[in-house]
């Protein structure tokens, strides 16, 4: 099994070659504008008008589910739907959604099969989701490792 690969540097500027997919967490209420998705809008504009027009149709716009949007021949953002609303509830729990964010990461991987691609992320769902790494990481480990799909998490 492959291990997580853990590099200083830029999610959305992926250093290897062949195909690509960048993985981040968006809430399920259409949200798009703080964290890691502006790194993203700075390089590409279809991940947010893609978001936005998914969110719009509410065609399977769930937790748990996943948009790839192609933004280079070789790289796919993934628009992973992994955060309930994007503040703190009344009893004080995280937006975060671990169950939503395994069920993704299993379609993540179908896809990074699909098309041979290796997958590249920050921290995902520990920023504005509120989420913990040690729980996440256990859920890449189990959902996309075991696949033996290469895995880069970066630090910025």
């Amino acid at each position: 099994m492959k291990n997580i690969e853990y590099k200083k540097g830029d999610a959305t500027n992926p250093s290897t070659t062949g195909n690509k997919i960048i993985v981040h967490i968006c809430n399920d209420i259409g949200g798009w504008g703080k964290g890691f998705v502006l790194a993203i809008s700075k390089k590409w504009k279809a991940p947010k008008s893609e978001y936005r027009a998914w969110y719009q149709s509410k065609n399977n716009f769930n937790l748990g589910e996943v948009q790839f949007v192609q933004v280079e021949e070789d790289l796919w953002i993934a628009n992973l739907i992994g955060q309930h609303k994007i503040n703190k509830d009344e009893n004080g729990n995280s937006p975060i959604r671990y169950d939503a964010v395994n069920e993704a990461l299993k379609k993540v991987a179908d896809f990074a099969i699909d098309i041979n691609a290796s997958i590249h992320m920050p921290r995902i769902g520990c920023g504005l989701a509120g989420g913990k790494w040690e729980i996440i990481e256990p859920l890449i480990i189990e959902t996309i490792l075991n696949k033996d799909i290469n895995t880069t998490v970066y630090d910025f």
